[in-house]
């Protein structure tokens, strides 16, 4: 009796060891991806007002682990019943990741530059609007939607190539899924925290002596941050769904080889995107006009 308590603890402790190695090379081959989950989620998580920066950030964050929670199973089935539906799923994911990043470029290209009363009254208007402050959220959320199937499929390929049991995969993948949530938001939680901690250190020290100066770093270097994020977020969203282009798509995968593998991936995030927008500013004037009769 005894032996055999002491043997499945043995299993276990066996089991864990190969989730932990298989973890820790699935989180190396996801590494690029995280990254630009965090430019792209830090630059979507920033624009609220200061007393809303956390309450946004935990409603991305929920919506986030609720994302892990429907992929998961629905990837490890897939794999099961029919792999090429993940392939199809992810091209899909990738042009809604580039029709984002396209709109934001055209959007910045072309659109007006509003005067001072204009700015000042959608300010206000965004920040008592909780319609906007909810469509910001579903946005992130579905971003990230898209951004975790990535993940997944990525750490799920490891552990498939590692020919483990299907008990270590699902463990591993699960594992790297949510610790890939909890990094990416907490960091982004410090991101936009910066400020006030710029405030604190200064209030703390009186505004003097070097707390002081740090203070006042953090300070000024949160708007350059976000800057900085708005567009490595932008160019996060094209490169990924290039790379999913580039990486799914057989054509695609030998055209170019020749260019630089980040080079052929933005080239093709920018034509996947400009197509996605074409799509859909057509689809959007018919129904403008069928609704109108």
């Amino acid at each position: 009796m005894a032996s055999g308590f002491f043997a499945i603890l043995d299993d276990i402790a066996a089991l864990m060891d190969d989730v932990a190695v298989t973890s820790k090379i699935a989180t190396q081959k996801t590494a690029g991806i995280l990254g630009d989950d965090l430019a792209v989620n830090a630059e979507k998580a920033t624009g609220f007002l200061s007393s809303r920066e956390l309450p946004v950030l935990w409603a991305i964050t929920k919506g986030s682990f609720i994302n892990k929670l429907i992929i998961l199973p629905i990837a490890f089935l897939l794999n099961w019943l029919y792999k090429p539906a993940i392939e199809m799923i992810l091209i899909l994911g990738g042009l809604y990741l580039a029709f984002e990043g396209v709109e934001k470029i055209i959007e910045f290209l072309f659109h007006r530059s509003k005067k001072g009363h204009e700015v000042v009254e959608e300010s206000k208007e965004n920040e008592n609007s909780e319609v906007s402050e909810k469509a910001k959220i579903n946005s992130a959320i579905r971003t990230d939607f898209i951004l975790s199937i990535e993940i997944v499929i990525i750490a799920l390929g490891t552990v498939i190539q590692q020919e483990h049991p299907l008990i270590t995969q699902i463990l591993t993948v699960t594992f790297v899924s949510f610790i890939a949530t909890v990094g990416v938001y907490g960091i982004v939680a410090l991101i936009v925290r910066m400020d006030d901690a710029g405030f604190k250190l200064i209030k703390k020290s009186h505004d003097k002596g070097v707390i002081s100066k740090l203070g006042h770093f953090l300070v000024k270097a949160l708007p350059v941050i976000i800057k900085i994020l708005g567009v490595v977020g932008t160019i996060a969203l094209i490169l990924v769904s290039g790379g999913i282009f580039a990486h799914n798509i057989h054509y695609l995968h030998e055209l170019l080889p020749t260019w630089p593998a980040m080079l052929k991936e933005f080239t093709f995030g920018i034509v996947g995107g400009l197509a996605a927008v074409l799509v859909f500013t057509i689809g959007k004037a018919i129904y403008s006009l069928a609704t109108k009769k």
